[in-house]
């Protein structure tokens, strides 16, 4: 196993890569095939009572979006989980559905929770089996807690299939802290040799029987004062789990200055990723294509779309940033149809984004006149600034000659990487020349 050099008490970037391995990401995962129904229960009934704040920390605001509402898109950006259930306490049930509303989830399923932990997971698990049709009930649960925002596709693959494969998995992690008991006096008694034990973690994976089959058969004590969904399938169904080391990303907010954490996680992750529009175009493509290798090398992670219709409308309500290539200079009412379609989104922009028009031409091409490229894009880019949405425009010429175009590939590269990281408020509307 790969050493872990990261702080493992400490927050950890979702989205860090080794050095030349950003923008592979969508390759990877696209390879990751799940052909059975996977289901999500999110337990969020909890009152946050360590962090100090009146409201409870499963709604409290980051960058705009309450901390339940990233977790979820999370989920909802894997293609191949089909629900979420969300169980919230019975007060909080108008608030969840509106924040279903307002933030467009589209999995989601509202369902009141219970006085405990496992009264509420329970109660997501059974709603789950309320389908009518035996085909869209899951066949692995997966369940996770609403607090840990940054789980990663990759981890939730390897969770479902070994719950599909042994009936239940689950994160582990390694312990930080040495484990001490202490006498009724207040005296150290014995502490445990920690490279013994581990720190169970969310998620966990259960097949649908299994889970359902362990709530009911636990005890009263255990929906009342039990907390490892683990422990339930061993010891009521006999069902051994696989615990699987999960990455340093699990942690969950629990305090008020995770929060703050979770922020800035996000802030850097907006800052080190884009969304690339091609229209389909194969010129565009090509370029596209080019520039997710060139900008490899930057650590900037580039995802490539076509448009934004069907599923790849998800990165309307992400935290993204997009590049829009254009393969003439007329096209800039694609951009604004972006914009649009970013309003219409109706996210809370706390925290600005970048959007980049890249304009490419053939040499034989004529190109717009300066003043009138640079009216137009400081026309658009003055009203999406109104809106916390910075744009900037580059031209790039397309070489016949290979080396030249690589050069100037990898001068798009670096300005797009330099605007996404500084979000420079002195170049929005200038359209850059590469």
């Amino acid at each position: 196993m790969e050493e872990d050099r990261s702080d493992p008490d400490g927050p950890s970037h979702p989205r860090a890569f080794p050095a030349g391995q950003a923008g592979r990401r969508d390759r990877q995962l696209g390879e990751l095939r799940v052909d059975f129904p996977v289901s999500v229960v999110l337990p969020a009934g909890g009152t946050g009572e360590r962090t100090g704040l009146s409201t409870p920390k499963q709604f409290c605001s980051v960058l705009g979006r309450p901390l339940i509402s990233v977790t979820v898109q999370a989920f909802e950006r894997v293609s191949w989980i089909q629900s979420v259930v969300v169980v919230v306490a019975k007060e909080n049930m108008e608030l969840m559905t509106d924040i279903v509303q307002r933030f467009q989830h589209r999995k989601v399923r509202v369902v009141a929770g219970g006085s405990t932990r496992h009264r509420s997971i329970c109660n997501g698990v059974l709603a789950l089996g309320e389908e009518e049709d035996e085909e869209e009930r899951p066949k692995v649960v997966i369940i996770h807690d609403a607090v840990r925002p940054f789980v990663e596709e990759e981890f939730l693959y390897k969770i479902a299939m070994a719950a599909k494969e042994h009936g239940a998995a689950g994160a582990i992690r390694p312990l930080v802290s040495t484990v001490i008991a202490t006498t009724a006096e207040g005296y150290l008694d014995h502490s445990l040799e920690r490279g013994k034990y581990r720190a169970s973690e969310m998620p966990q994976g259960f097949t649908y029987s299994v889970i359902h089959r362990a709530y009911q058969r636990c005890t009263e004590s255990d929906l009342e004062f039990g907390t490892e969904c683990l422990h339930l399938a061993l010891q009521y169904c006999g069902t051994n789990a696989k615990l699987i080391e999960g990455p340093p990303t699990l942690w969950k907010v629990t305090y008020k200055r995770d929060l703050a954490a979770a922020e800035s996680i996000i802030k850097e992750s907006l800052s080190r990723s884009a969304c690339v529009i091609t229209g389909g175009s194969a010129r565009a493509v090509t370029l596209a294509d080019a520039l997710q290798e060139a900008a490899a090398a930057l650590h900037l992670e580039l995802d490539l779309v076509s448009d934004l219709t069907g599923d790849n409308g998800r990165y309307l309500s992400e935290e993204c940033n997009f590049i829009h290539v254009s393969i003439d200079g007329s096209c800039l009412s694609e951009v604004e149809s972006l914009l649009k379609d970013l309003e219409a989104a109706n996210r809370a922009l706390l925290h600005p984004l970048v959007v980049i028009w890249v304009c490419l031409w053939r040499p034989d091409e004529p190109v717009t006149p300066e003043p009138a490229a640079a009216a137009a894009i400081m026309g658009v880019a003055s009203a999406a600034k109104l809106r916390n949405i910075l744009l900037y425009g580059i031209r790039l010429h397309q070489s016949e000659d290979p080396e030249r175009w690589e050069r100037s590939v990898s001068k798009v590269a670096e300005i797009t990487s330099a605007l996404i990281r500084e979000r420079s408020p002195a170049l929005v509307g200038q359209l850059l020349q590469a």
